[in-house]
């Protein structure tokens, strides 16, 4: 068992760290070997499992980063962007694997993960459900195909504790749209609709977010024309499918060389580069 890739959980407390810790535990493949949270928090000192309310797991939480991850091969990380990047840093010393499901990341902060990437491995999605991504290529070739007669909108839905808005997987749906019809997303984003905005802006890709109760997440791509609509559809009922992602990357990212991936790479579904 001890030649099973140890993994860190950060951001343990959190609703994704919480699930990440009971599907790792639940792995053949991995074995749980730290936990980490912010200084001052009260998990910090304790073991995890029963900060969780369950069973002692062997695992104390810490907040020290470099320490935890000096003892594994992989860091899965569902946490802020500011800690993300401090993360990359200390897992490239520790030459450790660096799962990253951080949403909310500007292109400013992935890029502050470059000086990592040439150390380690980093595996960065917005989501890691095999559905989204199967999603992601869908809609990339369904915006290539249609023309600006038809206006695109990426329709989101979240849980009322969610911080940002668009969604991390709302974005790569955007990404993928624009890609498809050769456009910058950044030229054709519209997401700050309210009050008197005028008409929509032909070949603009739209945004909308909804958040309430206990959405996990549902992720639309309307193509709409006159007289006809196209709407691509995925809808996750249940967290544990971003964790068992992050967990097939992991494992996935521990026979790979340095560098920056994402997971159609760890599906197979890249195009060749």
């Amino acid at each position: 068992m001890t030649d099973l890739p140890g993994v860190v959980i950060t951001g343990a407390s959190g609703r994704m760290g919480q699930m990440l810790i009971q599907t790792v535990t639940q792995n053949d493949a991995v074995r749980l070997v730290g936990a980490v949270e912010r200084s001052g928090h009260d998990w910090v000192g304790r073991d995890v499992g029963a900060a969780m309310g369950g069973s002692d797991l062997g695992v104390v939480v810490t907040d020290d980063a470099l320490a935890a991850f000096s003892k594994a091969q992989i860091v899965i990380d569902f946490t802020a962007p500011v800690a993300t990047i401090e993360f990359a840093g200390l897992a490239a010393q520790a030459r450790a694997v660096h799962v990253i499901g951080t949403t909310g990341m500007t292109d400013d902060d992935i890029a502050k993960l470059e000086p990592a990437s040439r150390h380690a491995v980093i595996v960065r999605a917005g989501n890691m459900s095999l559905g989204v991504n199967l999603l992601v290529q869908l809609t990339k070739k369904v915006a290539a195909a249609l023309d600006e007669d038809f206006d695109i909108e990426v329709i989101e839905g979240h849980h009322n504790m969610k911080v940002d808005a668009p969604s991390g997987t709302a974005l790569m749906l955007g990404e993928a749209a624009a890609e498809g019809r050769g456009v910058a997303l950044n030229d054709v984003r519209d997401s700050g609709r309210d009050g008197i905005t005028g008409a929509r802006k032909r070949g603009d890709i739209g945004f909308t977010a909804i958040r309430g109760g206990d959405i996990v997440g549902e992720h639309d791509v309307l193509f709409a024309a006159a007289g006809e609509r196209i709407v691509l559809r995925h809808m996750a009922t249940d967290r544990a499918i971003f964790a068992r992602g992050a967990v097939k990357a992991a494992l996935w990212g521990v026979n790979q060389s340095p560098g920056e991936y994402d997971m159609l790479d760890v599906l197979g579904l890249a195009e060749p580069k």
